[in-house]
């Protein structure tokens, strides 16, 4: 009889173990898979023609812990170019707005889509606290000009692909249970973290814009008329000029 309830005991007390184990490891610091599969992104483009402003929404679940940072890592494709002068006036208005943008490269603001290439984004937001569930940045972007067609073809496509989600803790380092990826601490870029990258459930499609390219077979006929308007203004200018007696006057004060 004794023997049984020992047995019985240690039995209770080995599963009681390993449940606050498990419970321990789907909570690791602040960061639960229950809610973390119930996190929502979306991203929308707004605007027309080729200034734009591309609108993440995140939209977390009511029980979200308040001790962590969210970082929004955008991979942009080579079409489009965030122009960082503007970032820098924007700065104070983005500040209030509760998220700064860093870009990981120096940005060609005057090269075509076929001479420069893509970057990344990153957009960091405050401590999600209790009072906010639903965390919205926007980043204004700017189409690239592409090569010209010498087709039918009268646009492009460019997709953007959904951001990744990282998330990290102020207060703890111990994040074995998830996936981790090095990134900036903050927009200062000063030093390296180690944050986790959310694997997120729900089906994310890409945006796309469609881009107008010009017409490679018009070339030499706009280059000709180019040309053509250029002289007869020079003509016009020059015959304009001596019939008003202006080189004469210059060539008598010589």
């Amino acid at each position: 009889m004794y023997i049984l309830l020992v047995f019985t005991f240690t039995y209770l007390l080995t599963c009681r173990c390993w449940t606050q184990k498990d419970e321990k490891d789907k909570n690791v610091c602040g960061i639960g898979r229950q809610w973390l599969e119930s996190i929502l992104v979306s991203t929308e483009c707004n605007g027309k023609g080729f200034h734009r402003e591309m609108v993440t929404t995140v939209k977390f679940s009511p029980d979200v812990p308040n001790v962590l940072s969210v970082l929004l890592v955008h991979k942009l494709p080579r079409g489009i170019y965030v122009d960082p002068y503007q970032l820098a006036s924007l700065s104070g208005h983005l500040q209030v707005t509760s998220f700064i943008i860093l870009l990981d490269s120096a940005i060609n603001l005057e090269a075509p889509a076929h001479r420069t290439g893509g970057f990344a984004a990153l957009v960091y937001a405050p401590l999600v606290g209790k009072g906010s569930k639903l965390l919205k940045t926007s980043i204004p972007i700017h189409c690239r000009y592409h090569e010209p067609s010498f087709g039918d073809r009268k646009a492009v496509i460019v997709n953007i692909g959904p951001p990744d989600l990282l998330l990290r803790s102020e207060t703890c380092n111990d994040l074995k249970p998830y996936a981790i990826v090095d990134a900036p601490c903050t927009a200062a870029n000063s030093s390296i973290c180690s944050w986790v990258q959310i694997q997120l459930h729900q089906v994310q499609s890409h945006v796309s814009l469609q881009i107008p390219v010009g017409d490679g077979s018009l070339a030499i006929p706009v280059i000709c008329g180019t040309l053509l308007v250029t002289v007869i203004c020079c003509l016009a200018l020059s015959l304009n000029i001596w019939k008003h007696g202006s080189f004469n006057t210059m060539i008598k004060q010589r």
